[in-house]
């Protein structure tokens, strides 16, 4: 299912018209009103959302890359303590991961002090959190495939003899 080329399209660009989506891989209108309909009613489509650059909007919100280890529930694994972590405001996105930790964090805040306090009074004081190490986004690239910054052509010196 993942593979529709109708899936594909909406995840690059959300903004098509049923109509151009319909137009771009052949098929009707109608169907394409009827699949995405039904993707949004099974939980396939769970949101769309803008990539805004903070750099534009003058943004000066916080946000930290957090590795967390935790220990492992008996017959749950990690899924109870993730979903917890996951519910709190300040969390945007939360991933099991894999290598030295096991979930990795993504969180904003007004300013480091909040993400600072997020982290030790609510993410590391839960049972079940063995540590954490917090990393402060300084510069995004890329987000969400779009790229932030336009390419400028660099002009080289001439160098003379």
């Amino acid at each position: 299912m993942h593979s529709d080329p109708l899936l594909q399209l909406l995840r690059r660009q959300a903004r098509f018209t049923a109509q151009e989506l319909a137009d771009l891989i052949s098929i009707d209108e109608k169907t394409v009103v009827a699949k995405v309909a039904a993707w949004e009613g099974d939980g396939t489509i769970l949101g769309y959302h803008a990539v805004i650059n903070p750099e534009v909007t003058g943004d000066t919100a916080v946000s930290a890359f957090i590795e967390v280890k935790v220990t492992p529930e008996r017959g749950g694994g990690f899924d109870r303590l993730a979903m917890r972590i996951a519910r709190f405001d300040q969390v945007v996105s939360c991933y099991l991961a894999s290598g030295g930790y096991d979930l990795m964090v993504v969180v904003e805040g007004a300013d480091l002090r909040e993400v600072a306090r997020f982290v030790s009074e609510k993410l590391s004081s839960l049972d079940g959190v063995i540590s954490t190490a917090t990393h402060f986004r300084l510069k995004t690239y890329k987000e969400n495939a779009f790229l932030f910054e336009r390419e400028t052509a660099t002009e080289r010196l001439a160098v003379s003899p």
